[in-house]
C-alpha cells in the first residue's frame, strides 16, 4: 500500500476557492488588462494548488510521480493517443451530420475566420487555448483525479470528475469576452448544455491519462487537440448540443471497450508507488 494519503477534498477546495475568487472579481473589474490578469491567475489556481501540493508534501514516491507523468515520454502510447483523436474528430464529423436533421449546414465542415471569445488577435487566443490545456492538466492530473482514484475505480473517479470539472467552469459564464459568456447570452439551455458535456468528457480523458501511463503529456496533447477542434470547427450552437449527446455515446462505448480499465480495484491504495514498479 502506498504510504502517501491523497486529501481530495482539501485539494478541490483549495482549488475551487482559488479559481472562483480570483474569477468572480473578474466578473466586476471594469479595466481589461486587470480582468485578464484575475482570469489567468484563476486559470493556474488548480495547478498551483497541485504543484504545492506536492512538493511539500513529505512523499518522494508522490514527488517522482509528478516528474515522470510531465516528462515521462516512455510512457505515451502514440497509436493510443492517436485514437483518441481520430475518435474526438469522429465525434465532431457525426455531430455536424446528425444537425442536418435540425437544419444547420454541411458548411460548418469548415474553419471558422476567428475564435469564439475576445483578445489582442488571433495569437493571444492561440496562446491561451495552449496555456488553458497544459495548465488544467497540471493541477486536474498532476494531483486532482489521482486524489480521487486513489480510492475507487477509474470508472466512479471519472463520474465524480466529471461533475467537479463542469463546475469548476461556473464563473466564466458571468465574464464578458469568453466563450461561456456567449452561451449564456444565447440562452440558459446552450449554457447548460455546456455543463452537461463536460461530464461525459471525464470519460473520454481519464481513457487517455490511464491507457498513457497516467501521464499529464498525453492529456495535454489531447487537451490541446479538442480545444483547438472545438474552437475552429465552425459549429453552431445547435450542433454544440448535439454533439453533448454523440459525446455520451462515445464515452459509453469507451467504457464498454475498456471495462477492465475503468472497473479493476488493482490500483486502489496503490498511487503513488503504482508508478514506481511499473
Amino acid at each position: 500500500m502506498s504510504s502517501y494519503q491523497y486529501r481530495p477534498i482539501c485539494f478541490y477546495l483549495t482549488a475551487f476557492a482559488a479559481t472562483w475568487f480570483f474569477w468572480i472579481a473578474a466578473v466586476f473589474i471594469g479595466n481589461a488588462t486587470i480582468c485578464t490578469v484575475a482570469m489567468l491567475l484563476g486559470l493556474i489556481s488548480p495547478a498551483v494548488t497541485a504543484i504545492i501540493t506536492v512538493f511539500t508534501s513529505r512523499s518522494k514516491e508522490l514527488k517522482a510521480d509528478f516528474k515522470r507523468k510531465i516528462l515521462g515520454f516512455y510512457k505515451l502510447r502514440p497509436l493510443n493517443l492517436l485514437l483518441a483523436m481520430v475518435v474526438f474528430a469522429l465525434i465532431v464529423c457525426a455531430s455536424i451530420l446528425l444537425s442536418t436533421l435540425f437544419g444547420q449546414s454541411l458548411g460548418q465542415f469548415a474553419f471558422t475566420e476567428d475564435f469564439s471569445f475576445t483578445g489582442a488577435g488571433v495569437g493571444s487566443a492561440l496562446l491561451t487555448i495552449l496555456l488553458a490545456s497544459v495548465i488544467e492538466e497540471v493541477g486536474w492530473r498532476g494531483y486532482g483525479e489521482d486524489s480521487i482514484a486513489q480510492y475507487c475505480s477509474w470508472f466512479r473517479e471519472s463520474v465524480l470528475f466529471g461533475c467537479i470539472w463542469a463546475l469548476w467552469h461556473l464563473p466564466l459564464f458571468w465574464i464578458p469576452g469568453t466563450y461561456h459568456f456567449g452561451l449564456r447570452e444565447l440562452g440558459i439551455g446552450y449554457m447548460l448544455n455546456f455543463l452537461v458535456s463536460v461530464a461525459p468528457m471525464g470519460f473520454i480523458t481519464t481513457w487517455v491519462y490511464v491507457k498513457n501511463g497516467r501521464s499529464m503529456l498525453a492529456s495535454i496533447i489531447f487537451h490541446l487537440f479538442v480545444n483547438f477542434t472545438q474552437e475552429r470547427i465552425a459549429m453552431t450552437p445547435v450542433t454544440k448540443c448535439v454533439e453533448t449527446l454523440v459525446v455520451v455515446i462515445a464515452a459509453v462505448v469507451v467504457v464498454t471497450t475498456n471495462r477492465d480499465m475503468f472497473f479493476e480495484k488493482r490500483h486502489i491504495g496503490r498511487l503513488p508507488m503504482e508508478s514506481a514498479e511499473s
